[in-house]
């Protein structure tokens, strides 16, 4: 399993919809520890490898494949074999790497973008999560539109409004009313624009010097900037880093928050925007890359450069109890469009597809 949270949901919600789906497949886990794999998957371990990414997808990977006597081999994020006996389905969630380099300005990110782009020349199907990210797909690597399939995510069945509400139990240090993001805290996260948004409301009076932004995810290198934007401001209670958070504190910070903000630069899909949205918990969004596939009109999607419009729906949304009404309404109904059977059919098409040699 990837230690990404988003890939770890897209493998389990994607495995129970195959499984559940109804279709003659047997489904190997390739490689890796086995107990980090799934009780109800087979489980084939990989032979001795050159201990890299690169002597996994060169000589772990196609070598246990063959082991297993595979039909196909999907690769749920980003890398695939460079080589197979059997057809390679990748998934490609988005391409920011390539597109953005400029977010990842480490020493060893080039290798990694000529690795991925390897693996996308190399695999036979490719899947990805958005009209946005397939368009990117095509332009960073120029990939053909008849490669590409587009198959939404989903929502886990624990992301749900119960009535009775459940009881919650917030992590320690949070007390409501307060926003949510939740995610890696990253660059193209852009969440200094809410800070600049919340602390503007405060100063003119229409937001509660209570309202705090509560941060759930791993810092990628930019926590500590924001925590000090909000200090330097005289507000160092705004900002709540939490850090990674596990399953029960995730849903009870979702059903607590008075909004999730989701002010994105780029997104291949944006899962947190439709777990909020199963929660019952309004969504306002960046309306950049894939947002708006996700959140349709079930959200405010606003410009990510534009701190006055965030402003004013921070504040709408705060202070307007049939405003928050009508979004969780309108989100629980979005949300329940997306499914993992219908992300397991899709995916079982490509298998087929793949398998058929049609591009």
């Amino acid at each position: 399993m990837s230690p990404a949270a988003g890939i770890r949901r897209y493998v389990a919600g994607l495995t129970d919809g195959l499984f559940a789906s109804g279709e003659e497949l047997s489904l190997v886990a390739l490689g890796g520890a086995r107990d980090c794999v799934p009780d109800r998957l087979a489980h084939v371990a990989e032979p001795p490898h050159p201990p890299t990414n690169l002597g996994w997808m060169v000589v772990g990977l196609p070598w246990a494949g063959a082991r297993a006597g595979v039909d196909i081999i999907h690769a749920p994020a980003y890398t695939a074999p460079f080589w197979s006996p059997v057809p390679v389905v990748l998934t490609i969630h988005d391409v920011s790497y390539q597109r953005h380099p400029e977010w990842f300005p480490y020493r060893r990110d080039r290798f990694r973008r000529a690795f991925y782009r390897r693996s996308a020349e190399a695999a036979a199907r490719i899947i990805t999560d958005s009209d946005f990210s397939a368009g990117e797909i095509q332009a960073a690597y120029g990939i053909p539109a008849s490669r590409i399939s587009v198959v939404p995510l989903a929502a886990d069945a624990t992301f749900t409004v119960t009535d009775p509400p459940a009881p919650v139990e917030l992590p320690a240090g949070v007390r409501s009313p307060y926003l949510l993001h939740v995610g890696d805290l990253h660059e193209r996260r852009n969440l200094g624009l809410v800070i600049a948004a919340v602390l503007a409301a405060r100063r003119a009076g229409t937001l509660t010097p209570a309202m705090a932004l509560v941060l759930a995810g791993v810092d990628r290198g930019v926590g500590s900037a924001l925590s000090a934007m909000a200090a330097q401001a005289g507000a160092a209670d705004l900002v709540v880093r939490l850090g990674a958070v596990d399953e029960r504190h995730l849903h009870a910070l979702y059903r607590s928050a008075t909004a999730l903000v989701y002010p994105s630069l780029y997104e291949g899909f944006g899962l947190p925007v439709l777990e909020a949205m199963a929660s019952g918990t309004p969504v306002i969004a960046s309306s950049a890359a894939s947002m708006p596939e996700v959140l349709g009109d079930a959200g405010l999607l606003l410009d990510p450069h534009d701190v006055g419009a965030w402003t004013d729906a921070i504040v709408r949304v705060v202070n307007d109890d049939a405003e928050r009404g009508r979004l969780a309404a309108a989100g629980r109904r979005r949300a329940a469009t997306f499914s993992w059977a219908h992300t397991a059919r899709a995916t079982y098409d490509v298998y087929r597809q793949a398998l058929d040699g049609r591009h």
